[in-house]
């Protein structure tokens, strides 16, 4: 039985470690054919992964799926269009587009939180899925589309900071709540061009960004407590939502927050 993704040519930003890397292996299990981006290939050393030591693209190989790597920093425009460029000259055209790089600074008040700090977050986790979907949107209005008529789907990873305020995050709740915004917008414009833009927002998961809060006791069990179901989420489950999003399952889903929290939010 052909997998849910058979055939298609995805990119996967932020490839090497966590919720990318679980995206990426997900969607070749799937039967993709994966484009690997990151600023490096190696996966983050705090990251939960079993086989730190195994680029993202060599794993996808090694289980018999087909995958390429393309170092890009997803905050810049050149590299972003190159990297789009790149998958169509491998494999002749774009279907999916996850826009998953991201990055958080540290706990702190807007009062001690530094000009820098706020823009490379917003450089990286807004502007980076701005251009995500800007060069992969481009690509797929003029491809041909597939059978049934679609032309892509676009996945970003947003979070609940997004759409609730969480302490001492300033911009990187500014940076979450840009790309729902952003990704509402484009569902509007794109979807009668049949490209399906949509966005998930996970809660606390346990993956290298979230590691340090998960092994200070006191923190760990606070962030139990905040969550209902209980367990915190993992990168298994951000991928086992953004395959539903990339497959003809979610065709009529566009402009949509997939809130992935353990009912966080629901409070």
């Amino acid at each position: 039985m052909p997998g849910r993704l058979e055939g298609q040519v995805a990119i996967v930003t932020g490839s090497s470690s966590g919720n990318g890397r679980a995206i990426a292996i997900a969607f070749a299990k799937e039967g993709a054919t994966i484009l690997c981006s990151d600023l490096r290939p190696g996966a983050l050393a705090a990251g939960y992964e079993k086989d730190l030591d195994v680029p993202t693209h060599e794993a996808i190989r090694k289980a018999g799926g087909k995958a390429e790597y393309h170092q890009a920093d997803a905050s810049k425009a050149a590299d972003v269009e190159a990297l789009v460029a790149r998958a169509v000259a491998l494999y002749g055209r774009l279907d999916v587009m996850v826009n998953n790089a991201g990055i958080f600074t540290e706990l702190h008040s807007i009062l001690d939180e530094t000009e820098e700090q706020y823009d490379r977050t917003m450089n990286v986790n807004a502007k980076g899925v701005w251009l995500g979907c800007k060069y992969a949107i481009g690509q797929m209005m003029k491809q041909t589309p597939r059978a049934d008529g679609t032309r892509g789907r676009i996945v970003n990873i947003a979070s609940i900071a997004g759409l609730v305020g969480l302490a001492l995050e300033p911009a990187y709740c500014a940076s979450k709540g840009a790309v729902v915004s952003l990704t509402r917008q484009l569902g509007v414009d794109f979807a009668p061009h049949r490209i399906n833009v949509n966005a998930i927002c996970p809660g606390f998961l346990a993956t290298a960004m979230v590691r340090p809060f998960l092994e200070d006791k006191a923190t760990n069990e606070a962030l139990h407590a905040l969550t209902p179901y209980p367990r915190v989420g993992t990168a298994e489950d951000v991928a086992r939502s953004a395959l539903f999003l990339a497959s003809d399952d979610a065709e009529w889903i566009a402009g949509t927050m997939l809130t992935l929290d353990g009912a966080f939010t629901a409070r």
